[in-house]
């Protein structure tokens, strides 16, 4: 899952003198620093700081509010049904979901 869009960061290089973005895989972003001949990875402070100020990504939201409906709609079969399964269907989705949104 992506935890940052590109836009983020290319704002951030461009703000910073950092050139030539590129990501090596999933939020592993390597930039040329200023004065550098040799490409680094951006900080992960900074990663950090631009999550704090932006938020979530249009993928975690998705996530995020099908885990909240898929729960709700697991409680009233549980109770409809008279059955758990749902629910532990629901926890698994759920619990899935949440390590997936967290930031490495």
């Amino acid at each position: 899952m992506k935890h940052y869009r590109n836009e983020w960061i290319e704002e951030w290089c461009l703000e910073n003198g950092w050139t030539d973005l590129f990501e090596e895989r999933c939020n592993n972003y390597w930039a040329f620093p200023p004065g550098a001949v040799m490409p680094e990875p951006i900080p992960t402070h900074t990663l950090k700081l631009i999550k704090a100020q932006k938020g979530l990504t249009y993928e975690e939201k998705f996530w995020s509010i099908s885990a909240v409906i898929g729960t709700l709609v697991a409680v009233m079969s549980t109770y409809l049904l008279k059955c758990p399964m749902p629910l532990v269907l629901a926890f698994a989705f759920d619990a899935v979901t949440a390590a997936q949104l967290e930031v490495e």
